[in-house]
């Protein structure tokens, strides 16, 4: 099992290498379609993001395995809020392989008794689901965080010679230039955080489009799943930038 859980580790960082490479595609096409003469360069581009996306099922397969580690990991985290999202988000994850998986034997032309659209439909709604409850938690890890530079910061002006009641969110006259400032320090002071949140937010823009909750045309989705495969890449070349959990 855990000689299969390094393969599946190693695949997560070739897949993100065909993600991006396949989102970059769809950046290029939806920023080549409009002008004269790039037919033929939008036609490769088509082709080469089709390639890839077939590539990236492979590396796909065992994930579920993956998935299933995470939750079990998950269940043993110390925080309840944490502990709550996650779990559920890596169940949905489960089950959003699973369906991959399903979709994937049914393009291979294993099995053909396989309703594609609604097996896509449930994929991606899962999905989305995983990245809602992901972003929830780190909604949470960031007001931790904004509570925590809060503190330190009255810590230090109370033993300064700043005169009482000055705190950070007053500096500023506008409460929302306060929150934001605050803000800033907050992920400033936790990079795997602000990553984290980062890749949950460009992710999202791709099940928001396919369910149809937030349509986004193809030059959007393609930035935010560039991104998010950059951010994703960043994580595995550097671990310690990945958001721990406790």
């Amino acid at each position: 099992m855990d000689a299969f859980i390094r393969f599946t580790n190693q695949s997560q960082g070739r897949d993100r290498l065909f993600r991006a490479t396949q989102h970059a595609c769809m950046l290029l096409r939806y920023l080549l379609e409009s002008r004269a003469g790039k037919e033929a360069v939008v036609t490769k581009l088509k082709r080469l993001e089709s390639s890839v996306s077939t590539g990236r099922k492979w590396f796909r397969l065992g994930n579920v395995v993956h998935a299933i580690q995470a939750t079990e990991q998950s269940i043993q985290v110390t925080d309840l809020v944490p502990r709550f999202c996650l779990t559920l988000a890596n169940l949905n994850r489960v089950v959003y392989y699973i369906c991959d998986t399903v979709l994937w034997v049914q393009s291979v032309g294993l099995t053909s008794g396989v309703n594609r659209e609604r097996w896509q439909v449930w994929a991606t709604r899962h999905y989305y689901y995983f990245l809602l409850l992901s972003l929830a938690r780190d909604l949470y890890e960031i007001l931790l965080q904004m509570e925590r530079v809060a503190r330190d910061r009255a810590k230090r002006e109370k033993s300064s010679r700043d005169p009482p009641g000055y705190s950070v969110v007053t500096e500023d006259t506008d409460w929302l230039q306060s929150f934001l400032l605050l803000l800033f320090r907050s992920l400033k002071r936790h990079p795997p955080l602000l990553l984290d949140t980062v890749k949950n937010l460009c992710d999202i823009l791709i099940p928001l489009n396919h369910l149809g909750i937030y349509k986004s045309n193809l030059g959007v989705v393609g930035l935010g799943g560039l991104v998010s495969s950059l951010a994703g890449l960043i994580t595995i070349v550097y671990p310690q930038l990945k958001l721990k959990t406790h």
